[in-house]
């Protein structure tokens, strides 16, 4: 482990995230003034992304134990480890993106509910940025599983 702090991998804080969620916004809005009426939003996006969560969160508590070196679980390669805070990142730059940009697909919809199509798209994209911050919350959980247990102390101590 490195001892000089500007060659450790850092944790994603909050900025990150944000800042991908304001653009996705951004951008979800610039895509209803560029493309000529509403861009249909699947429903089927909702479950994937949902069934991406429940895997990130099961790998999450299963690296948790494994790098603990709980009871019954075999310590995990180094290597292994280091793939799955890849996923976990990845997994997080792309949640906020996609929150943001279901969130932008979905504002321009609220004045027209009434009608079937934009209560449907609405509805697809909410669920799909709602999932996507599932997604999300489970990928931090994923990256924060990943940490050894040297790596849980308080950087107050640290230069």
């Amino acid at each position: 482990m490195p001892d000089d702090p500007q060659e450790r991998l850092a944790p994603t804080g909050w900025r990150l995230p944000t800042l991908l969620t304001v653009c996705g916004v951004l951008l979800g809005l610039l895509v209803d003034q560029v493309v000529a009426g509403i861009p249909m939003v699947p429903w089927s996006a909702v479950p994937t992304l949902l069934l991406l969560t429940l895997a990130e969160l099961f790998t999450g508590s299963r690296t948790r134990r494994r790098i603990r070196r709980d009871p019954g679980t075999e310590p995990m390669e180094p290597i292994s480890a280091a793939r799955l805070l890849a996923l976990a990142k990845a997994s997080a730059v792309l949640a906020a993106l996609a929150s943001g940009v279901f969130v932008g697909l979905a504002l321009p919809l609220v004045e027209t509910l009434a009608l079937p199509v934009h209560r449907e798209v609405f509805i697809n994209s909410l669920g799909t940025a709602a999932a996507s911050g599932l997604l999300l919350a489970a990928a931090l959980y994923l990256e924060r599983a990943c940490r050894v247990p040297d790596d849980d102390r308080d950087d107050d101590a640290s230069p």
